[in-house]
């Protein structure tokens, strides 16, 4: 399963998943001021991107720190991209990231966890983990994913509008299964290299 730019995009577009966050926007973002929620939702991507970067670039030395190794990020990763997943397709009333605190998001829930959740950090971990020396094409394939996460998610009450509530659900159980299928593949890749690993 070798990453490529265009690979390591899509990857990281589904699992800051824009679309299916547009419900999460909207609802938390309905007690801001017009004139106030582009602003707001432009600041919390800017703090995704910027704690996912800094997950990227430090993300290797952030392991061997706690000594964590490949195998470990691979296996845990994909078991946290799962349960993601299935809460994305198997909806529960207080939402994929639970309760969320009153008034104006400040990081909470909308950077974090809505866009630079469990999985996007597994991920941007994973990527430089495995590949570390084309560590400019995966900050590249950031800077792509999360600008297109701005753009969607700016004109969100206008796609929920446009699309209809019911193909925004539709679009989210759809990227949940194709997230559920990445994580097993990532679940199975890491139980082979550790499996290669026993002596």
């Amino acid at each position: 399963m070798e990453s490529t730019f265009l690979s390591a995009t899509i990857l990281l577009l589904l699992v800051t998943d824009p679309l299916g966050n547009i419900p999460i926007f909207v609802s938390a973002l309905r007690s801001v001021p017009p004139h106030r929620k582009a602003f707001v939702i432009l600041r919390e991507c800017l703090i995704a991107f910027a704690i996912l970067l800094l997950f990227m670039v430090f993300g290797n030395r952030f392991m061997d720190a706690l000594g964590l190794s490949d195998v470990s990020l691979q296996i845990g990763g994909g078991v946290i991209l799962f349960l993601i997943a299935l809460r994305m397709v198997f909806p529960v009333p207080e939402g994929i990231f639970g309760t969320t605190p009153a008034g104006e998001p400040f990081i909470v829930p909308l950077a974090i966890p809505a866009i630079a959740g469990p999985s996007a950090l597994a991920t941007v971990l994973l990527l430089v983990s495995r590949d570390p020396g084309r560590l400019f094409e995966w900050v590249g394939a950031l800077s792509v994913a999360l600008a297109t996460v701005a753009v969607v998610l700016v004109f969100a009450d206008k796609l929920q509008r446009r699309l209809g509530e019911r193909v925004v659900i539709a679009f989210e159980r759809l990227m949940g299964l194709v997230l559920i299928a990445i994580a097993v593949e990532m679940i199975l890749k890491g139980l082979r290299a550790f499996i290669v690993q026993l002596p």
